[in-house]
């Protein structure tokens, strides 16, 4: 009798596991993102790292994004510098005019503005005078470069009002083609997580998400493990869709804390993309030292990252056993499951 019970357990759970692993086909994939940053090597003829390998030195141009880094507001009369710079000294000729090469090829060229270095957000966060002062030289140096998007890095206390008031600034002066794209921890993209920026991503996402391309989010130093699929998927599970979130890596181990080696990264990229077929694409920080080539060749992650999704995307495609279907299935439920309980313990605390 015990034996019989067993097998009718077994057999509800079965039956209730069919509907998940009978609809695991993914959804028709988007084409995944390739973030670079690009900020050591931009400054001199004497360091410069260049991007032109990025279209030349391969048949197929991987990159679709190069977001340079940082732009920086630097004082009270509204003084912008890119790193140590200003935007428009000589020293940034050949990076402007590399640049230029990389979008006629078709890659997207953006800045990114703030980081770890605070006071950018704070000084565009006043009143409306106070921000015309600051946001001036951001909108001068748009026009005069072409740069065709920003990636706000907010690692500091904005306002929800303040990152809005910016983003709507951008739109109307530059157009809907204008690219902007954010930066958060990873965990800032889940309920109840870690969050350097000050304001909440899910009401930013509610408010502003129509004018928001995706989130560059960041995988690393703590913040969020690249190393398995699970703190990608709390962000997807609790409602970010998951075009909307690129799996921000860094490139090097000596670029930080939180290196995941290519090869595991490889199976972590496999089991997103098999689940979720239209899975953000990846970003790496930052491009100068980027593995496989490292710092003689660079240029060789994007590819990398460009094949393995590629990969990943066709064996999605293709047919699975009955077995491997089942433990998608199961996968699913479990996802479901934590997703469930997170929601009723947010609701209990609060």
């Amino acid at each position: 009798m015990a034996a019989f019970r067993s097998v009718g357990w077994l057999a509800k759970w079965l039956a209730f596991l069919v509907p998940f692993a009978c609809t695991v086909s993914a959804a028709p994939p988007d084409d995944h993102r390739v973030v670079l940053y690009y900020q050591t090597g931009l400054g001199t003829d004497t360091t410069h790292v260049s991007l032109l390998p990025l279209i030349q030195a391969e048949d197929t141009i991987s990159a679709t994004h190069v977001l340079i880094a940082a732009l920086h507001i630097i004082d009270d009369d509204g003084g912008l510098h890119l790193n140590d710079q200003p935007p428009d000294s000589s020293v940034f000729d050949t990076m402007w005019d590399e640049a230029a090469q990389l979008q006629a090829a078709g890659v997207k060229v953006m800045c990114m503005v703030g980081g770890a270095a605070a006071g950018s957000f704070e000084r565009l966060d006043g009143d409306d005078a106070s921000f015309e002062k600051y946001y001036g030289p951001l909108y001068q140096l748009i026009g005069a470069h072409n740069v065709e998007g920003l990636d706000l890095d907010v690692e500091e206390t904005f306002s929800l009002d303040g990152v809005v008031r910016l983003i709507d600034r951008l739109k109307a002066d530059f157009g809907d083609d204008f690219i902007i794209t954010l930066a958060p921890v990873a965990s800032a993209l889940t309920e109840g997580g870690g969050n350097l920026s000050g304001f909440n991503y899910f009401d930013l996402e509610a408010q502003r998400g129509s004018s928001i391309a995706f989130y560059n989010a960041q995988f690393y130093f703590g913040w969020g493990n690249a190393g398995s699929a699970s703190d990608y998927e709390s962000i997807i599970d609790d409602g970010f869709a998951a075009n909307r979130v690129v799996m921000g890596l860094l490139s090097n181990p000596d670029n930080g804390n939180g290196f995941v080696d290519l090869d595991s990264e490889a199976s972590v990229l496999q089991e997103l993309i098999t689940e979720n077929g239209n899975f953000g694409g990846v970003a790496n920080w930052e491009y100068f030292n980027s593995l496989p080539g490292g710092k003689d060749a660079p240029y060789q992650w994007a590819s990398w990252m460009a094949e393995h999704m590629q990969a990943a995307r066709k064996m999605a495609r293709s047919e699975i056993s009955p077995s491997e279907a089942l433990w998608r299935g199961v996968r699913k439920l479990g996802r479901r499951v934590r997703r469930e309980a997170k929601k009723s313990y947010h609701r209990y605390i609060v």
